[in-house]
């Protein structure tokens, strides 16, 4: 299992993934606004989304999980 984590704070605007998505490096996750700006989160790992920790709207933290996910191989 690896985690997904915020770079930045700010306010999560969008979830781009569900439960079960399998995901490669570079694919967006979350999309975060940080001061009017929107920041695109990107896992660096393949797998497949275990968990959800955020919703919209959501404050988040640097270093805040955002994702779980369940590494292949």
């Amino acid at each position: 299992m690896v985690e997904v984590v915020a770079p930045l704070p700010g306010l999560v605007a969008r979830v781009t993934v569900n439960e079960g998505d399998s995901i490669k490096p570079g694919d967006t996750v979350v999309v975060l606004n940080v001061m009017k700006t929107e920041v695109n989160v990107q896992s660096e790992f393949a797998g497949v989304v275990k968990e959800i920790k955020v919703k919209e709207w959501d404050e988040v933290d640097i270093g805040s999980v955002l994702v779980v996910l369940e590494t292949e191989g």
